[in-house]
C-alpha cells in the first residue's frame, strides 16, 4: 500500500480538541477543483496512520469536534462557576503560575525529546512508545512482536541509554 500522503494541508483553525479524541482531520486543495480530505490517528502499535475520505465523512467530523468543543466550553464554565468556594480560591491563590519562560523550557525540552526519540532505530522507537506512552507492559509488547519479554527490556533500555546519550550532547 502506497503511504504517499501531503506533506501540507489548508489551514484550519486551531481549536481544543477533548483528550479522548484520537484522531486529526484536516484537508488539501479546499480550494480547488479536487480537494482532498483525511483523518490521521495513531494505530495500536503507535505508528501513525493518515487515510483519505470522502467529503461527506470530513463534515461530520468537523461538526463532530465543534459540539466536543462546545461541550468542553459548557463543562469548563459551569466548573468555573460552581467551584467558587473559600477553599478553591485560596488553592488557586496559592498555586504558583508558570512564567513564560517555564513554558517556553518546557516546550523547547519536548521538542528535543521527540527529535532525540525520532533518531532512534525504529525497533527501539517503537518498543519506547508502546512501553511508555501506550502502557503496554513487555509481556504485552513481546507477545504482539512475536519474542520473548527479556528482548524488550533490553531494547527499551538501550533506548533510555542513546535517548540520555542524544540529549547529553
Amino acid at each position: 500500500m502506497d503511504k504517499h500522503y501531503p506533506k501540507s494541508s489548508d489551514p484550519r483553525p486551531k481549536r481544543r480538541r477533548s483528550k479522548d479524541n484520537p484522531y486529526e482531520i484536516y484537508s488539501v486543495g479546499a480550494q480547488t477543483d479536487q480537494p482532498h480530505y483525511y483523518i490521521a490517528f495513531m494505530d495500536s502499535t503507535g505508528v501513525r496512520q493518515e487515510l483519505e475520505i470522502d467529503k461527506a465523512l470530513f463534515d461530520v467530523l468537523d461538526r463532530f469536534e465543534l459540539d466536543d468543543l462546545s461541550f468542553l466550553n459548557e463543562v469548563d464554565n459551569h466548573y468555573e462557576r460552581s467551584e467558587l468556594t473559600e477553599a478553591s480560591l485560596n488553592a488557586r491563590a496559592f498555586e504558583p503560575r508558570e512564567t513564560v519562560e517555564e513554558t517556553v523550557m518546557q516546550r523547547d525540552e519536548n521538542e528535543r525529546l521527540h527529535r532525540a526519540i525520532a533518531m532512534l532505530p525504529e525497533k527501539q522507537r517503537n518498543r519506547l512508545i508502546l512501553y511508555y506512552f501506550g502502557d503496554l507492559t513487555y509481556e504485552q509488547i513481546a507477545e504482539m512482536e512475536g519474542c520473548k519479554h527479556p528482548a524488550i527490556i533490553k531494547s527499551v533500555s538501550a533506548a533510555i541509554a542513546n535517548l540520555k546519550k542524544f540529549l547529553s550532547e
